[in-house]
């Protein structure tokens, strides 16, 4: 698999598509890795030079020293499409990789063309979720990691989608419970502390905004404050809970698509 040799460590990432298409590239949320968006790449490919990536402290990526910042993430796409000589590209992140995608469209506007948002928020919950979580993981190593299974399950998934594609639940909680308890206490701690709810007013990139309706973690009224706070942006919502591009795949895909083809 292709790495990206970065000071610390490598940064594992994969290419799809074809090699003159614009570049299209993919940010995981907090707990999973560039499979989270095997789902999109059939369509995606078609039209895109698709690149996504392990964020730092997830799949094959390096596990470095945390806490992490989103900034450091997004430092980390910057290096990533500086090496492999790609000027610009539309960005799709969710949850975290919503804001890795926020602190790019405010500080590296030059290297964006279109910009998806999807499951996200401006400030994703408060220190009071996240220290607990922290310090569990790190008391518990992989025990805690295996433990965060069921309490996330409802905040991925509908109790439908739960219920009816067991198969892909698992596939997305196994990436979870494979998760470096390191990696992961130093990426909640990044998300704990990103807050881009005073400086969205100053983007000025086509935006879509994705909500899923059941989603307990960035609700829909998330998605309207970043609809509102960015000027000409989007919004659209699908039936899903957190990991939209999951489960309301097909909706997604085709929405998403539309958007940055326009």
């Amino acid at each position: 698999m292709p790495t990206l040799a970065l000071p610390d460590g490598d940064l594992h990432y994969q290419l799809d598509g074809p090699l003159d298409a614009p570049v299209l590239l993919l940010s995981n949320s907090l707990g999973t890795n560039l499979a989270m968006w095997d789902g999109q790449i059939p369509l995606f490919a078609e039209h895109f030079r698709v690149l996504r990536y392990d964020t730092r402290g997830h799949g094959r990526s390096l596990v470095s020293d945390g806490p992490y910042s989103i900034e450091q993430h997004a430092r980390d796409v910057l290096a990533l499409m500086d090496a492999l000589k790609i000027p610009r590209a539309n960005f799709c992140g969710l949850s975290m990789g919503g804001l890795i995608g926020q602190w790019l469209m405010i500080n590296a506007a030059q290297r964006l063309d279109r910009v998806v948002l999807c499951n996200t928020a401006a400030k994703i919950a408060s220190p009071a979720v996240w220290n607990p979580r922290i310090e569990m993981v790190l008391r518990e190593g992989k025990a805690g990691m295996l433990g965060l299974r069921e309490a996330t399950t409802s905040r991925w998934f509908s109790a439908q989608f739960a219920a009816t594609q067991p198969a892909q639940v698992a596939r997305l909680l196994d990436m979870l419970a494979n998760t470096s308890p390191q990696g992961y206490a130093a990426n909640c701690a990044a998300v704990r502390d990103a807050d881009f709810a005073s400086q969205l007013g100053s983007v000025q990139l086509p935006v879509l905004v994705v909500c899923g309706n059941q989603d307990p973690v960035t609700t829909e009224s998330d998605g309207e404050f970043l609809k509102q706070a960015i000027a000409g942006a989007q919004r659209m919502t699908l039936s899903a809970a957190h990991l939209s591009n999951v489960e309301a795949s097909e909706a997604f895909s085709a929405q998403v698509s539309a958007f940055l083809r326009r």
